[in-house]
């Protein structure tokens, strides 16, 4: 009776664990559709981050489970053995880093022959005879690396270039990085403000190379002074920053123009010059220059807000907002600033969010319609009893799942890893 117990305790795990697999493979169906869609672009740098911040998982677990639900996309077989819980979540992303359409097949098979270490051992032994076939493209690829940077007609700067895959990974490492001081950790909010709150990706990305850009001359790439000699100049007229709807000019030291909220941006947290000019617009007059926040206030305000204040970003890194414009009289007092990153900074001044300080010191921060932004989205409602839930769905979409469901079809023999690659991969000899 007792071993009785621990065979049906043995088939219980088992069969909870083919519900699990299965659930697995809709949460994944899920996530691939919530990455198409940019439903995680309220802020995050990606989808993985999103979820690390969401569902609680590790950055490098959420990473791979969003590069399994992209992979699986074009491999339905894996997919449909994965929601029938035939083969385990290790052995399909295992399987999802070489397959592809054309061996999707002869890997499923492999994927229900073996275990997940021999499916293991079997990837890692295609993957070293896909590095011998893409050695052979180096050279042609090297030849063909490329950059052009010119201006279109109005102003936009258009880039566009082939880079070595060496290169390219340093730039891709850069601009993720610089996304991910830009956006990481961003608000926590509903879904219906999704598409409101963050750029899609192709602005991040632009946002992101400024940076790069910004913190390549700051630290001196060329002779000189780069912090003085490489900068942003904008002309704006003072009643442009006390009234965005006030006529006058706003535009860069080349004469392309800006709106009159980018200026205000600009000018929270920069040095400024104020220039009187005469009847004939000659330069009169130049004023010494200031700069809006001294050094001991920002760092004040630095060790106040530890980032930024939008709720639910917590980028480290920001800039000091003038919550009343200097230009509107607002004084530069410590209670008078909040530190918001750069996107949530035009977003603020462009985009027509609003920031205010209550009269006991908290800060409320609005929609565009005027709504207070919540801080935090409610929890989702766990059932009372969760497993049932998950094998009512399961049964629900027809699913015959039980404790021989994963089982593999290895009878105990070796595994000879070197005759299998050859059998199984196109390219091996």
């Amino acid at each position: 009776m007792e071993m009785l117990s621990l065979d049906r305790l043995g088939d219980e795990i088992a069969e909870l664990s083919v519900h699990l697999e299965a659930a697995t493979a809709r949460l994944l169906d899920l996530i691939r559709e919530f990455d198409a869609r940019g439903g995680w672009n309220s802020g995050f740098s990606s989808c993985a981050a999103w979820l690390s911040w969401r569902v609680g998982l590790d950055l490098g677990a959420a990473r791979e489970r969003v590069r399994v639900a992209r992979a699986l996309e074009t491999l339905p077989r894996l997919a449909q053995a994965l929601a029938r819980g035939e083969l385990s979540y290790a052995k399909v992303r295992a399987l999802t880093r070489v397959a592809t359409p054309e061996t999707e097949e002869r890997l499923l098979a492999v994927g229900r022959a073996g275990t997940a270490c021999h499916v293991e051992r079997i990837v890692r032994g295609w993957r070293r005879v896909d590095r011998i076939a893409e050695a052979r493209e180096t050279a042609h690829r090297h030849q063909s690396r490329s950059l052009r940077v010119y201006q279109d007609e109005d102003g936009m700067v258009i880039i566009r270039g082939r880079l070595a895959p060496e290169v390219g990974a340093v730039l891709v490492q850069a601009l993720t990085a610089a996304r991910e001081t830009l956006y990481q950790q961003a608000r926590q909010t509903f879904a219906s403000l999704v598409d409101e709150e963050t750029p899609p990706i192709e602005q991040q990305q632009a946002d992101a190379l400024a940076l790069v850009a910004e913190t390549a001359l700051h630290h001196g790439i060329d002779p000189g002074a780069p912090g003085e000699r490489d900068q942003v100049v904008v002309h704006v007229d003072a009643p442009v920053l006390a009234d965005p709807d006030a006529p006058g000019q706003s535009v860069l030291e080349d004469g392309v123009h800006v709106s009159a909220e980018t200026s205000r941006r600009l000018a929270c947290d920069a040095s400024r010059v104020v220039m009187q000019h005469g009847r004939d617009g000659r330069v009169v007059e130049v004023a010494a220059r200031t700069r809006t926040i001294p050094p001991a206030l920002r760092r004040a305000l630095h060790h106040r807000d530890r980032g930024c204040r939008f709720p639910g970003c917590g980028v480290r890194f920001g800039q000091g907002h003038h919550i009343r414009h200097w230009a509107q009289r607002g004084p530069t007092t410590l209670s008078n600033l909040a530190m918001l990153c750069r996107r949530h900074h035009r977003a603020v001044h462009e985009e027509g969010y609003q920031l205010e300080r209550e009269p006991d010191g908290e800060l409320r921060f609005r929609r565009p319609d005027g709504r207070v932004l919540p801080d935090v989205p409610p929890p989702p409602k766990v059932p009372d009893d969760p497993v049932r839930v998950l094998r009512t769905l399961n049964d629900a979409e027809g699913l015959v799942l039980h404790g021989r469901t994963a089982t593999p079809g290895w009878l105990g023999e070796h595994l000879n890893v070197g005759w299998a690659i050859d059998v199984l991969h196109p390219l091996a000899r």
